[in-house]
């Protein structure tokens, strides 16, 4: 299905969830994630810019992939949703918040950054065994083609130079209910969570134990158990 350029698919039905996958990936990340999801929400899954099969449009911003979904949940879900993002998807979830809290419900910050500083050192560089595994995975369904994940890289890496900067003034006015959920041994420094945890007006704290920066996949039933919890 596509929302203009964007390519999302849709499972189950009800309330509607909207997942934002991990920067460099795509919707299929959330496979482990689906199905206990979709048994109590219609659980929409879009590919932001860039990104799985949707193509790269020239910018590639946290502001823009936010106001992206912004739109996408007003034209797809109709109204405000509950949101859950991973890493890059998470940080344009709380983005999201930021800007329209009116469109969503409770979200779930999963191994993300409110601010460029929080990743550990070395977190945003790619090794070469990383490098190769994004680029087939974009190369398998890019609607640009395999040759082009070198120019989503390279943009990607530049965004993670200087953005998120949220401040705490600005946490501090995201009224969104917020699940705070990290690995204990993530590439995002621990302390970086905790300061996002206690700087949002209402929000919960998950460090899940033995699980690193993948840790939907890691633990999947734990992570599970939580945010269908969370949400309800």
């Amino acid at each position: 299905m596509n929302f203009g350029d964007t390519w999302y698919d849709e499972h189950g039905a009800g309330d509607p969830l909207v997942l934002l996958h991990p920067g460099g990936a795509d919707s299929r990340t959330w496979e482990a994630n689906l199905p206990p999801l979709a048994e109590r929400f219609r659980v929409l899954t879009p590919d932001r810019r860039g990104h799985g099969r949707t193509p790269d449009a020239g910018e590639l911003t946290f502001d823009a992939m936010a106001r992206d979904t912004i739109a996408f949940i007003e034209a797809v879900a109709g109204g405000p949703v509950e949101l859950a993002g991973c890493s890059d998807g998470a940080t344009v979830g709380l983005l999201v918040a930021h800007l329209r809290p009116d469109l969503v419900k409770r979200l779930a910050f999963v191994c993300g950054v409110f601010h460029h500083t929080g990743w550990l050192p070395g977190s945003i560089e790619l090794d070469e065994e990383a490098d190769a595994f994004l680029g087939n995975w974009y190369a398998e369904v890019s609607p640009d083609g395999g040759d082009h994940w070198p120019v989503v890289k390279a943009k990607l890496y530049t965004e993670h130079l200087t953005e998120p900067s949220l401040t705490p003034a600005d946490l501090a006015a995201i009224e969104v209910q917020t699940l705070v959920m990290i690995g204990d041994q993530d590439e995002v420094e621990i302390e970086h969570a905790v300061a996002l945890y206690r700087g949002l007006p209402d929000a919960q704290l998950a460090i899940v134990p033995g699980t690193s920066h993948g840790l939907l996949v890691e633990k999947p039933e734990l992570c599970n158990a939580m945010l269908v919890d969370f949400f309800g």
